[in-house]
């Protein structure tokens, strides 16, 4: 599931996180509203993980390791 969850997020940013999964996808700019729609949409078609946007919680999703962990847990 992690390389996955990468390669959507390369997919989305243009950047490979794999040495640095605490990064901050949204501090830094390469996630808003509308990258975080896309993530949500990614992680539906490609892994099965259905998040609802109203209960999407920034802080819990905005660094790859973060992300991983709620999608292995789902």
């Amino acid at each position: 599931m992690k390389e996955k969850v990468l390669e959507i997020l390369e997919g989305l940013t243009g950047q490979d996180f794999a040495t640095d999964m605490d990064y901050n996808l949204f501090e830094s700019g390469l996630l808003d509203s509308m990258g975080t729609v896309q993530l949500l949409l990614e992680l539906q078609m490609q892994c099965g993980i259905e998040v609802p946007v109203s209960e999407f919680e920034r802080t819990e999703w905005d660094t790859p390791n973060k992300i991983i962990a709620k999608v292995e847990n789902m």
